[in-house]
């Protein structure tokens, strides 16, 4: 990975950081993606699964197929991008990151300021009493049950829903006041989510776009690196300690 040393520079000296990140860093992780080659919706409907109505026709059904989900997530391991966009927290003031992902990886990693956009499939709440619940459910009963006799579902967007309104509120927030705006895996598609990203452009922010391939937003952006986040990132950490050192 090659950047041009003004680029560096900017980098460098930017105050407020945002990483607006999807599935593709989730990717290298080994937790598949929803849209790609090999993506979950490719093998399954996604009505049949992530909505509010199927869930209520068949929550076993849902369920069975969330516990395959909660088990990949919790098998894999925060990679060297997760931890780099970490590690940006000991050089940069303000480092905000803003997912799409519910895998928890980001918070695992060591980043402290998270906005979950599409929720946490490490929590579940019951959809009766909002009663939250982390622990992980024997499910040979069929689907989990609150105590107040609620069904209890995953904490996670479906199709049809809104976004968490106090994520999403302190999201806009961190895109509208940042310097620097990265969009790291995300093909920056799904709205509102991806709204996002023209926040942080109208009000004056450097935008990098990292992905293995060109996206519908790679236009918009002041920089394009194609390649792997777990890849580059560290790289990119590397590159503005070595040019603090050099400063100093």
């Amino acid at each position: 990975m090659t950047i041009e040393n003004d680029v560096i520079k900017r980098i460098s000296n930017a105050r407020s950081i945002v990483f607006f990140t999807g599935a593709g860093i989730s990717a290298e992780s080994g937790i598949p993606t929803f849209r790609g080659k090999e993506g979950i919706w490719n093998k399954l409907r996604p009505e049949e699964l992530a909505n509010f109505d199927a869930f209520m026709r068949n929550p076993a059904l849902v369920w069975e197929w969330y516990k395959h989900r909660m088990e990949i997530v919790h098998s894999a391991k925060p990679n060297a991008g997760h931890l780099a966009i970490a590690e940006m927290q000991n050089i940069f003031k303000e480092v905000t990151v803003i997912t799409q992902n519910v895998d928890n990886l980001h918070r695992r990693a060591g980043s402290k300021t998270i906005y979950e956009l599409h929720g946490n499939i490490e929590r579940n709440y019951c959809v009766k009493c909002k009663k939250f619940y982390n622990e992980d459910f024997d499910l040979g009963g069929g689907a989990p049950k609150c105590s107040c006799g609620g069904l209890i579902r995953p904490d996670v967007v479906w199709f049809g829903e809104f976004l968490p309104e106090d994520q999403f509120a302190a999201g806009e927030k961190a895109s509208r006041s940042c310097d620097l705006f990265f969009i790291v895996g995300t093909s920056g598609v799904v709205y509102p989510a991806a709204s996002m990203i023209t926040i942080a452009k109208n009000n004056g922010a450097y935008l990098i776009e990292i992905n293995i391939e060109p996206t519908e937003v790679s236009s918009l952006v002041n920089l394009s690196i194609t390649g792997m986040s777990g890849e580059i990132l560290p790289n990119l950490v590397k590159a503005i300690k070595d040019f603090r050192n050099m400063k100093d």
